[in-house]
């Protein structure tokens, strides 16, 4: 599993922990984000060692070791304080890399739903797309979350893998997302705080990781999607994701967040 970059979201964190790490190498500046490489260091005057780069997995995504994460923007932050936050984090210290969610802004309220990834549309437009890793996950089954996509249950069918894709885009004002990740399985896996497994939450009609996988693989080959990852996995779900995918030639994952 070395080549799986693994992710621990601590507020707003991904610490990457593949095995292809390099000696740091030249200083970047926040203009040229673009052509970073593994190993590279961004000198944050706030920073000690600076911010450091690091390869996703087999991914040809270089990413900054802190990921800036999003989820109250558009609620409990203005759009306002999401574009200051944003400027500090890439002019500052460094960060080329944001996660959103189709779901966000937490609380999770169907007025306020997508503002998060609006908030970022507006702080894009004065940006060089290029130079922003942009991560966002779509929303799996739940009944708190059955106003996404229309008021339907969300699922990760094929089809709402590419709905999701094209209304995020819309939201985002740009025309790909950098890392497309799962926000939770589609198949029933104990979640937010609970530890046991209760094998009567198990559902009959949990989508194939056969079928997620083609759905991913359309958004690749559309040109929306470069890579894909997954989250609030277990480390049975990367292993039969990883596995399918090999099986039968498929986009493979290249991280994991929990």
């Amino acid at each position: 599993m070395n080549s799986i970059t693994f992710a621990c979201v601590l507020t707003a964190s991904f610490l990457p922990t593949n095995a292809f790490l390099k000696p740091l190498s030249h200083s970047p500046s926040s203009s040229s984000f673009s052509s970073l490489s593994d190993g590279d260091v961004y000198p944050s005057k706030f920073l000690t060692d600076g911010m450091k780069y690091r390869q996703l997995g087999e991914s040809d995504l270089v990413v900054s070791e802190i990921c800036l994460g999003t989820m109250t923007w558009g609620s409990q932050n203005t759009h306002q304080d999401a574009c200051e936050q944003l400027d500090m984090a890439f002019d500052e210290f460094g960060v080329n890399f944001i996660d959103t969610a189709e779901m966000y802004p937490i609380p999770i309220r169907p007025e306020h739903q997508g503002e998060t990834d609006v908030a970022i549309s507006r702080w894009l437009k004065h940006r060089n797309r290029d130079d922003v890793v942009l991560a966002s996950k779509i929303t799996g089954p739940g009944e708190f979350v059955k106003f996404i996509r229309g008021g339907k249950s969300p699922r990760i069918r094929k089809s709402d893998i590419v709905e999701s894709v094209d209304n995020s885009l819309k939201r985002l004002g740009t025309d790909y997302i950098d890392l497309l990740q799962i926000h939770w399985p589609d198949r029933y896996v104990p979640l937010f705080g609970s530890k046991l497994y209760d094998v009567n939450q198990e559902r009959k009609d949990e989508i194939s990781i056969e079928e997620q996988l083609l759905g991913f693989e359309e958004v690749i080959k559309s040109g929306k999607v470069r890579h894909i990852g997954l989250s609030n996995e277990t480390p049975y779900g990367v292993m039969k994701f990883v596995e399918i995918a090999e099986e039968m030639g498929l986009p493979r994952v290249c991280s994991v967040q929990n």
